[in-house]
């Protein structure tokens, strides 16, 4: 059965950190662009940060520029995502997806396009507060 597990999500007070996990099973996470998505209560999905197959190009939206770090070790078959001076504006279910860099979509969407993801986790809730 293929499927992405997150781990790691929790309450933390303004300014902590927390590391998220994403554990895939039943195929090969090393050929799969990896994305980080939150949703927050009554908001819409949006992309937090993409990583590259190789992990050579990442890429993460403004809000937590210089705050998250995103990363994967193909060798686990597991992505992370680093989150530093949290704030309660991150609180949200943050769900990891994985995405096969076709031939056909490159040059034609961006990496880790919401609408582009192949799978994805069933989220693990973070809330920021204190």
């Amino acid at each position: 059965q293929l499927q992405l597990v997150e781990s790691g999500g929790g309450l933390v007070q303004p300014g902590g950190s927390l590391r998220l996990s994403c554990a895939a099973s039943g195929f090969s996470l090393g050929y799969y662009n990896i994305g980080w998505f939150r949703q927050a209560p009554g908001k819409e999905r949006e992309g937090v940060a993409c990583i590259s197959i190789s992990g050579d190009s990442t890429n993460s939206t403004g809000s937590v520029k210089g705050r998250f770090t995103i990363s994967r070790d193909n060798a686990k078959n597991t992505g992370y995502l680093q989150m530093n001076s949290l704030k309660p504006e991150d609180t949200a279910v943050y769900y990891c997806a994985a995405e096969s860099w076709t031939p056909k979509k490159q040059g034609v969407q961006p990496m880790c396009a919401l609408y582009g993801m192949d799978y994805w986790g069933k989220g693990t809730l973070v809330t920021v507060s204190s």
